[in-house]
């Protein structure tokens, strides 16, 4: 059986695996939301909370989508209780040691050919292989595509300062409008990179200082300190190509402001 050279590895006892429920973690709408909590150190919170009984076995052989027919280990977890909410379901569940030292590091190949999520371990283990075995837990993950890129200032802050080159090449390589969500009030910002490094120079600033110069983010960072600064998320609405002239980049930017009411309930004061 392929599986079995996995579960050898994880010291996976065959025993457990009839009473194992694995969770192909996907987010929705974002493919990628299930592996931006994993490296934001919020994946077993995230997965706790579930909108129907998904986890009715005793364990949670976890799996979170990496890229096509790859999947990133994220740990075995044990099922201790459940409460029911208002709208959903809550887990409480126990990182297991089994397998601990290959969170993050082991890439499982599998073509998932169903839309479902969870599902019996006994039923599709025999289609597992071992695609990779990072020498260390993967701590980025990789560039989504512009489309997809939705970063928190912390996890901004750990690539710019790794001076991760995929990150680096993709975000040097287009002008563009990109957008910041304050999370704790839902406000915006909008704002258009060019210049030296494009959106990767830009998104550096804001790693320095917390406010990248906008007069309003420097009120809030200057009165409770840049730690305020992980509140903030990074995302790209537009690119272009560098050989668009900056001018029309700073159209498209107040197209932006224009259609998100900037200047009259957000932080854009021009």
């Amino acid at each position: 059986m392929k599986g079995d050279k996995i579960l050898q590895l994880l010291d996976f006892s065959k025993e457990m695996v009839n009473k194992t429920k694995i969770h192909f973690a996907i987010g929705l709408p974002d493919r990628y939301d299930a592996l931006y909590r994993f490296y934001d150190n919020t994946f077993k919170d995230w997965q706790e909370f579930q909108n129907k009984k998904n986890f009715e076995r005793d364990y949670i052989f976890s799996l979170i989508y990496y890229k096509k027919d790859e999947w990133l280990f994220a740990g075995i977890y044990k099922r201790l209780g459940l409460k029911r909410l208002s709208k959903k379901y809550k887990y409480e569940t126990e990182l297991l040691d089994i397998g601990k030292d290959f969170i993050g590091r082991l890439i499982i190949k599998f073509e998932k050919k169903f839309r479902y999520c969870y599902v019996n371990m006994e039923t599709y283990v025999e289609e597992f292989t071992i695609s990779e075995i990072l020498k260390q837990e993967h701590t980025i993950y990789l560039f989504p595509g512009y489309e997809y890129v939705r970063v928190n200032y912390d996890f901004l802050k750990k690539i710019i300062n790794s001076d991760d080159q995929i990150w680096k090449t993709a975000l040097k390589s287009v002008k563009g409008v990109y957008l910041i969500t304050v999370k704790t009030n839902g406000k915006f910002y909008v704002g258009s990179a060019t210049g030296k490094e494009n959106i990767w120079g830009r998104w550096k600033n804001y790693v320095e200082n917390g406010h990248g110069g906008n007069i309003e983010l420097k009120k809030i960072i200057n009165k409770k300190g840049i730690e305020y600064a992980s509140n903030f998320q990074f995302s790209i609405l537009e690119i272009k190509n560098l050989n668009t002239d900056d001018d029309e980049v700073i159209k498209r930017e107040n197209f932006w402001k224009e259609v998100l009411l900037l200047r009259e309930f957000r932080y854009n004061k021009n």
